[in-house]
């Protein structure tokens, strides 16, 4: 009854319905009910939506002259072979004006076909209008497409694809899909241009746009790899002229380091530590100050250059002076308010019919989803601070049971396996719980009851922003600006759990391993997600509807055998779109990880700048061997820098039990020599500190031979 008078008023509004024979439909297959809107509905819907169409009326834009014509025409050329090879939208230097469809005025618009003067985006955009109005007043009480597909009364609405995206024909036969198939979404045609005006025509403005935004970044993340490419190998032609990596290096140092943990860790020579600090170099040098500045730099251009980019569309697209259209009430929203009047009719109150139609729900009747959601997101905070809390105890114990192994292969590789392993284990925990932050915020989103799609989408966006950026950013927040400033100094070290020490940076620094974090995650997030998430498992549901369908009787089989698949069979079996929040905010999160968060902002580059300086000042050497160079050095150079950035430390004053059991290397130490991340202690007797820079790993120690306990 319900599907009956809905197809009814579908009718009465002017569409044509075509259904499936009764001999057709299959017990196991759906059928299908294909709608047509003819040119008179087309053109009324047109007038009432304000869609604006090419008229006759055209004007040529200005040539330029002089260089600048022969530098554009130059580019033109050497840009042709990146071309893709689809039909120009606009002829030359012509522009066609644009006016909203009016029914009395069809003389003013360049109509040479009816049936081809409405794109099929255009008439795919009036057919889902008319569907999404039409109202089953009697039946259900519904309104529009939606309610009834949330209700089960349809399984779907979708329109038709312009046939197989598999060229059959000659080239200039070649419908729309097939050439953005041949152009655009294949990977041999990866180093072409987009066919941004084909993909608006196809698919409309929105997804459009959204393809627009992407081309703009990938083509200035261009410049941005060059640079990064050439800081990189600044780092690697002068590591083996970098004096604080030689000092630390050279054996004849004499630079013996104090335990890494209590008991059962050992003293250790410095010069263990040389290929991290010719690591650290890699992306620790002068170069990378000039990288944060030209990333800040690249943040604005790319904001500045996405604007005018978008300005430029919205005029060719005819997108300027819009209106909006008129948004009507979700699915969820309608039945709640549906139940909300019904419990008002069954008190037997004395209310007008015409107050009940004009309820609407109230901030009382979203109260409990507030609390809800409130509660569940500081619940998932909490959780991705655990996760992050948990990384941290897992290196700490792990740290510590790898350097009590009796295999000195074991010992040696206690830093690189532990933090290779807790960036795996962090990676892993970060997709998981993307995963799990996705589903809770449609759901959450689900709990607020918003009106309309578009407040759907805005509160979704929120919450699910908050969500993955928390998840993602966390771990690396954490080495960044945290890890090692908390670990305390030698005799009075913090410990998690009475038992084991807060984990220190490397003695190259934080930054080395803040890459790898960054790398492993960025990464990792790209391929697995990107491989897995967005290819491999719609290609795994295609496939599992596909060996249903085979499954099918065999009496189907044969039928199908006789004739061909029809288009809407096979559009039906394609996997449904599910908008395009997920590509933003996949690009939100990337965006983050290349500009160090960077906001639409007036400040921005202020803010990039200042940013960029709290990750050099917390994590970079840079501003330490600066002040050493122009303010401590004996000779002008970076030789002694290692030597000065230590404070010493009378290993007797070592709280009771926490010294090395075994003696070795270090029977003869006397003093040892620390980085401290906290204010130093006052200076006991017998020992000489001098305070090096804040934020180095606390347990990088040098120790001074036996009878020099006091020397400094």
């Amino acid at each position: 009854m319900i599907r009956e008078e809905f197809e009814a008023h579908l009718v009465e509004a002017g569409l044509e319905i075509e259904r499936d024979a009764d001999k057709e439909v299959k017990s196991h297959a759906p059928g299908f009910t294909r709608l047509h809107a003819p040119w008179h509905v087309l053109s009324r819907e047109a007038e009432f939506l304000k869609i604006k169409v090419p008229t006759k009326k055209s004007y040529e834009l200005k040539e330029e002259r002089g260089l600048g014509a022969s530098m554009a025409a130059l580019w033109a050329r050497l840009n042709r072979p990146f071309q893709p090879k689809v039909p120009v939208q606009q002829c030359g230097r012509t522009k066609m004006l644009s006016h909203c469809f009016t029914r009395d005025k069809l003389h003013l618009y360049d109509i040479k076909s009816k049936d081809t003067f409405f794109d099929n985006a255009t008439r795919g955009r009036i057919v889902y209008e008319i569907l999404r109005r039409t109202a089953c007043a009697r039946t259900c009480q519904t309104m529009g497409i939606t309610t009834l597909i949330a209700k089960g009364i349809y399984d779907a609405a979708f329109p038709l694809h312009d046939g197989d995206y598999k060229v059959t024909s000659h080239t200039e036969e070649r419908n729309d899909r097939q050439l953005l198939h041949e152009e655009w979404a294949r990977y041999s045609a990866f180093y072409k241009y987009q066919p941004v005006d084909l993909i608006r025509k196809y698919f409309g403005e929105k997804i459009g746009l959204y393809f627009a935004w992407l081309g703009v970044y990938t083509q200035l993340l261009i410049p941005a790899s060059i640079v990064g490419i050439i800081v990189f190998g600044y780092g690697v032609a002068t590591v083996d002229t970098n004096v604080p990596s030689l000092e630390m290096c050279d054996e004849r140092q004499n630079f013996t380091m104090c335990p890494l943990c209590d008991g059962a860790c050992d003293f250790w020579h410095l010069s263990t530590a040389c290929g991290t600090a010719r690591a650290s170099h890699l992306f620790d040098n002068p170069a990378t100050v000039f990288f944060a500045i030209f990333m800040s730099l690249w943040v604005a251009m790319f904001l500045e250059q996405w604007k005018r980019r978008q300005i430029t569309l919205n005029h060719s697209w005819n997108l300027t002076g819009m209106e909006e259209d008129e948004e009507h009430p979700r699915p969820k929203y309608e039945t709640i308010l549906l139940e909300k009047r019904q419990r008002k009719l069954k008190k037997k109150k004395k209310k007008k019919k015409t107050e009940v139609g004009n309820d609407k729900l109230t901030w009382r009747d979203r109260l409990p989803g507030y609390v809800i959601n409130v509660s569940s997101i500081l619940f998932m905070f909490g959780l991705t601070f655990s996760a992050v809390f948990g990384v941290i105890v897992y290196r700490i114990t792990v740290s510590a049971l790898m350097a009590m192994s009796p295999d000195p292969e074991t010992k040696s590789n206690v830093r690189v396996t532990v933090t290779a392993t807790a960036v795996i284990i962090n990676l892993v925990v970060i997709l998981i719980l993307d995963e799990i932050y996705g589903a809770v915020a449609v759901w959450l989103t689900e709990l607020e009851i918003p009106k309309t799609e578009s407040s759907f989408e805005e509160r979704l966006i929120l919450k699910a922003f908050l969500l993955k950026f928390m998840n993602a950013y966390a771990p690396i927040f954490y080495v960044a600006f945290f890890k090692g400033r908390f670990a305390g100094r030698p005799g009075d070290y913090v410990y998690v759990f009475n038992d084991y020490r807060m984990e220190e940076c490397a003695p190259g620094g934080c930054l080395i391993e803040l890459c790898i974090q960054l790398s492993i995650i960025m990464l990792g997030k790209q391929l697995i997600q990107n491989n897995i998430f967005e290819i491999g498992i719609p290609r795994l549901k295609k496939f599992i509807r596909t060996m249903k369908d085979k499954g099918a009787g065999q009496e189907a089989k044969e039928d199908d055998k006789s004739r061909p698949p029809q288009r809407w069979s096979v559009d039906y079996a394609l996997a449904p779109f599910e908008g395009l929040t997920p590509e933003y905010m996949e690009m939100i999160i990337q965006f983050g990880f290349v500009s160090l968060f960077v906001a639409s902002f007036p400040l921005a580059p202020l803010f990039a700048l200042l940013n960029n300086a709290f990750v050099i000042s917390f994590t970079s050497d840079f501003i330490p061997r600066l002040v050493y160079l122009y303010m401590y050095s004996p000779t002008g150079t970076m030789h002694g820098f290692i030597d000065h950035t230590l404070s010493h430390f009378n290993v007797s004053h070592f709280r009771q039990g926490t010294t090395p059991h075994s003696g070795a290397p270090g029977d003869d130490v006397a003093v040892c020599s620390s980085s401290p991340s906290l204010p130093p202690p006052p200076i006991p007797h017998g020992v000489a500190a001098r305070v090096g820079r804040r934020g180095e790993s606390p347990s990088l120690c040098a120790t001074v031979a036996a009878g020099g306990g006091g020397g400094g």
